[in-house]
């Protein structure tokens, strides 16, 4: 066998990097937290909207003439390109993840996390590279394929990698540690989307708008991220399980057993949980798109103390509010992330299904008082219960997976999480267009801007109560569709196929010998880009207050 073949078993062969006893399982987290930060910037890509608007104009958008069609748009070279058909990406990109997850999760699952860590780190980072291309040709079509889709199956890949894995690795506490994970998802805006700003301002030229630097430079420092942390996955030993933990049994909706991957997307479980993420999501992601329009045309004038609403105010008035809905934004962002481990976490205590229907009750009752708030003109009001709203769309990311294992069990929970989120990918689709074209839709009415999202919020209200009817029929999994002996004795002979099981089969202790400092410096790789961000976040949304 050749030397490069060696090396190749020694990095992916997921045999081969089983724990050795004394591992700490907390290095795993920091090393999916790696990959998610990176991945996430997907959120943060409205930072690109405008320059891009503005690539070949570089101080005023070139328009293109009204009646050039929408493939003509797509390649010209003479005119810029419109905010709208760049949104396409942000589509794009939770439609190819929900599809990479589709099709390719059961295949992670097989030849585990680190080897579907280095396909999404060459597939977001080429996607990027691909993208940079685009902009210096000034075809859209390259955006679209590079970050959207090529991206896109990227994200799917580097999303579902490190879930089954945590959740093996934390069968005390599976929430949190998925929810560790999946924040990172959250943040990678609240980081990636300042960086991204800073480099365009430092990139910008009297020719350029620093657009395809920024793409470049972020892929070099995303794969370096990317990288490590895929190198740095570990498996726990087959029977490996925490010092002094035992499982959970008698729990209705806690299952110890095993179902098959084929087996659980024919279950109703699987499509009543499908149901609840994806209601979740859609009411949350129509907001997250537009949530910097949003409070500008609902508070107008109030935002910068001058009592007049949107149509009334100068384009200097118009600059000052963006820069508070900046701040808005961010808050979202972080209040978004902080659900996904908070949540989580309290999921633990509560039950998953117990969660999703706080998460649907009150989410009813906010959505429906956010009108309210509007008419009395309570910005505190209004933007406090936006943030709840969105600590709990975040959430619902994160309780899942741990969900989809108490439902269906831990053996092929990252596969079955790759297909359920394909309701990430519906959502995707359907909470963007509620919330746009119906906001449209009042616009040509005449309504007034300060109204337009008055009737949406009561349409995401209705979503959510649907979401709880399919939360509350989600019921134990029939003792038919669990795996027997047999069977995952067959699967268990096929992962060993030609491997010698590892020494580190036997249980191990928490702590020693991993080496304090390894645990301290993984985590401050991936600490301090979020304390940062953190940070960053709080002085934009201070200004909202008019703190700063």
């Amino acid at each position: 066998m050749s030397a490069a073949n060696v090396t190749a078993l020694g990095l992916f062969d997921k045999q081969r990097y089983i724990a050795r006893p004394g591992f700490n399982r907390w290095l795993v987290p920091p090393c999916a937290l790696a990959i998610h930060l990176c991945i996430g910037m997907a959120y943060g890509f409205s930072v690109f909207w405008l320059p891009l608007h503005k690539a070949l104009g570089i101080t005023k958008a070139i328009d293109c003439p009204k009646d050039m069609d929408f493939l003509a748009t797509a390649f010209t070279t003479t005119c810029d390109w419109k905010i709208s058909a760049l949104g396409w990406m942000f589509t794009l990109f939770f439609v190819f993840l929900g599809t990479a997850s589709a099709l390719w999760g059961g295949w992670l699952e097989r030849v585990g996390p680190r080897k579907g860590g280095f396909a999404a780190a060459f597939l977001w980072c080429g996607g990027l590279v691909i993208s940079a291309f685009g902009v210096t040709v000034h075809q859209i079509w390259l955006l679209w394929v590079g970050s959207g889709i090529i991206g896109g199956l990227g994200l799917g890949l580097g999303y579902i990698s490190p879930v089954s894995t945590l959740i093996k690795w934390f069968p005390d506490r599976r929430g949190m540690a998925t929810g560790m994970a999946i924040m990172g998802f959250g943040g990678g805006a609240m980081i990636g989307a300042p960086l991204a700003d800073h480099l365009m301002k430092l990139y910008e030229t009297s020719t350029s708008v620093g657009v395809w630097q920024t793409f470049i430079t972020l892929a070099v420092i995303y794969f370096v991220y990317m990288i490590c942390g895929s190198l740095g996955y570990r498996l726990p030993a087959p029977g490996w399980k925490p010092k002094g933990w035992e499982p959970k049994a008698g729990k209705a909706l806690i299952t110890t057993r095993n179902v098959h991957l084929n087996v659980a997307t024919r279950t109703p479980q699987f499509w009543f949980v499908w149901g609840v993420l994806m209601l979740n999501v859609t009411a949350g992601i129509g907001i997250i798109g537009m949530a910097s329009p949003l409070l500008q045309e609902v508070f107008g004038g109030r935002l910068i103390g001058v009592n007049q609403s949107f149509e009334q105010l100068t384009p200097a008035q118009h600059a000052s509010i963006a820069t508070l809905a900046a701040g808005f934004t961010g808050l979202l962002s972080l209040f978004n992330i902080a659900g996904r481990f908070c949540w989580a976490s309290f999921s633990d205590y509560i039950g998953r299904k117990t969660t999703y229907m706080v998460f649907f009750l009150l989410g009813l009752a906010l959505y429906s008082s956010i009108p309210w708030t509007a008419a009395i003109g309570s910005m505190a009001l209004f933007v406090g219960f936006f943030c709840i709203i969105l600590s709990m769309y975040g959430g619902g990311f994160a309780t899942v997976p741990a969900d989809l294992a108490e439902l269906f069990g831990t053996r092929m929970v990252g596969a079955i999480h790759g297909r359920l989120l394909t309701a990430w990918s519906a959502a995707g689709i359907f909470g963007p267009v509620i919330v746009n074209y119906i906001r449209e839709y009042q616009l040509s009415l005449g309504v007034a801007h300060a109204q337009v999202y008055t009737i949406t919020m009561y349409i995401l209200a209705g979503i959510l109560v649907i979401g709880l009817i399919c939360n509350i029929l989600v019921r134990p999994v029939a003792e038919k569709h669990f795996m027997t002996p047999e069977q995952e004795a067959a699967l268990d002979a096929a992962d060993r196929h030609g491997v010698v099981a590892p020494a580190s089969a036997r249980p191990a202790e928490d702590g020693a010998p991993s080496p304090a400092w390894v645990v301290s410096a993984a985590w401050l790789a991936v600490g301090i880009p979020i304390a940062i961000g953190v940070w960053v976040t709080l002085k934009q949304a201070a200004k909202l207050f008019g703190l700063a």
